[in-house]
């Protein structure tokens, strides 16, 4: 007798991928790739600008194993200023717009907090919406969202940017984020998104000291409990606290304290990991997916593993 399972929506709803493309939740641990298409991000800035090589290293990302391209025109480091509407949009819509045409067999997220933007994106092809502010930013997120069918991910974060660093105060920072979460949740649902097209984000280096954020990935188990049944996404690459800890000013050097956390959220039961060094999560998730979950008939192998 087939045992029940749920399913986690790896297409869009209108405009993405192929219809009835999903994932079986827990056979395995999936990573995004990290596609920022920026001249100020933290670590990769730059590196994306001119169009062929977006979708160069976007292939790259998808033969090293990732499940999903994770697409931003709009740095979120600490102190960041906000971008325009207009710029975001003319920064991300060809990237996504070249993937599909190119016929790019993965899921594209759009990494942003502004409805116009994530409206252009997913018009031209993106699955995903990835909103850092929980769609507290822009009230128009979620019902637009609602609207394309489109699965969204909402993290935890106080402030902007330009203002976190600020209100990094916290009585507990695990009950405070479970709680935001499960209300980002709620109002998600009540603008019209069912709860099987919501993934959860506990915001890892966003308005967090490090104590803050090594407690997050250490309660990263009992977080995945208390936000049941919303999978959770974990996202530390190259984050700060990981070079104070390693003692690595280079954001690029991080790679092994990056696997690290992708193993401790492996091993806590996340269902994605966010990640610039794809191939090199790929195989930590693979193989800590083969220590920590029952291993699942029917993984893909990856030949660049």
């Amino acid at each position: 007798q087939e045992r029940p399972c749920q399913v986690i929506p790896a297409a869009g709803g209108l405009h993405g991928r192929a219809q009835g493309c999903y994932w079986e939740r827990g056979a395995q641990t999936h990573i995004m790739g990290i596609l920022n298409v920026t001249p100020d991000s933290f670590s990769d800035g730059g590196k994306h600008l001119q169009l062929e090589d977006a979708v160069a290293s976007a292939q790259a990302m998808v033969n090293a194993g990732a499940s999903v391209i994770d697409v931003g025109g709009e740095t979120t480091k600490p102190g960041a200023a906000e971008v325009s509407v207009e710029q975001e949009i003319e920064r991300v819509v060809p990237v996504i717009r070249a993937l599909r045409e190119r016929g790019m067999d993965v899921t594209i997220s759009v990494d942003t907090r502004k409805a116009a933007v994530a409206r252009a994106a997913v018009e031209a092809g993106a699955d995903w919406i990835n909103d850092v502010s929980g769609g507290e930013f822009d009230s128009a997120m979620l019902p637009l969202a609602a609207e394309l069918m489109a699965p969204v991910v909402l993290m935890h974060m106080k402030g902007t940017p330009e203002t976190m660093n600020s209100l990094v105060n916290y009585e507990c920072v695990f009950g405070e984020v479970r709680d935001h979460l499960l209300a980002r949740r709620k109002a998600a649902e009540e603008a019209g998104i069912p709860a099987w097209n919501i993934i959860l984000d506990p915001g890892i280096g966003f308005a967090k000291k490090i104590d803050e954020n090594l407690t997050l990935l250490r309660r990263c188990g009992e977080l995945v409990v208390a936000l049941q049944p919303s999978p959770l996404l974990v996202s530390a690459s190259r984050k700060k606290f990981l070079g104070t800890i390693l003692g690595e000013t280079d954001a690029k050097q991080r790679t092994f304290g990056n696997a690290a956390c992708t193993a401790a959220a492996v091993a806590a039961g996340a269902d994605f990991v966010r990640a610039h060094d794809v191939r090199e999560m790929c195989q930590t998730a693979r193989v800590s997916d083969h220590i920590y979950r029952r291993p699942a008939q029917g993984l893909r192998p990856t030949s660049a593993l």
